[in-house]
């Protein structure tokens, strides 16, 4: 599990850098101001929850019987794909009615973290 999630979070510190390249490069002359700051948002907490992902997978593999590791590692999939991606998609798209999946992203995030405190006190 934790070489998974170690994968994870590389694929998605890369993706992080790709999209945020493409944004200053590709999509800031297309996009209003606020449109592209909700893309920023979503690749920079994308990129903050690589190293958070990183974390689980390294207290998953310390801890493998406590299953809040692994599960806050999922729970930061989720949040990146929830949180980030519905970002990005409404940069894109213009579809602000995206903005009500964003905060079941920021929910799974949160309890991502919770998780991974609880998995850390067992150190």
């Amino acid at each position: 599990m934790s070489r998974r999630f170690l994968i994870l979070a590389a694929l998605a510190g890369a993706l992080s850098v790709a999209l945020g390249a493409f944004a200053a490069h590709g999509l800031k002359p297309r996009l209003d101001a606020h449109l592209l700051a909700n893309w920023e948002t979503g690749v920079r907490y994308q990129f903050y929850h690589v190293f958070a992902l990183m974390a689980a997978a390294w207290l998953a593999d310390r801890l493998p019987e406590y299953k809040s590791a692994r599960w806050s590692g999922w729970l930061f999939l989720i949040g990146m794909v929830l949180f980030s991606g519905s970002l990005y998609v409404m940069a894109l798209t213009g579809l602000r009615w995206l903005g009500m999946i964003t905060p079941f992203g920021g929910v799974a995030f949160i309890a991502g973290w919770i998780l991974l405190a609880l998995a850390a006190r067992k150190l």
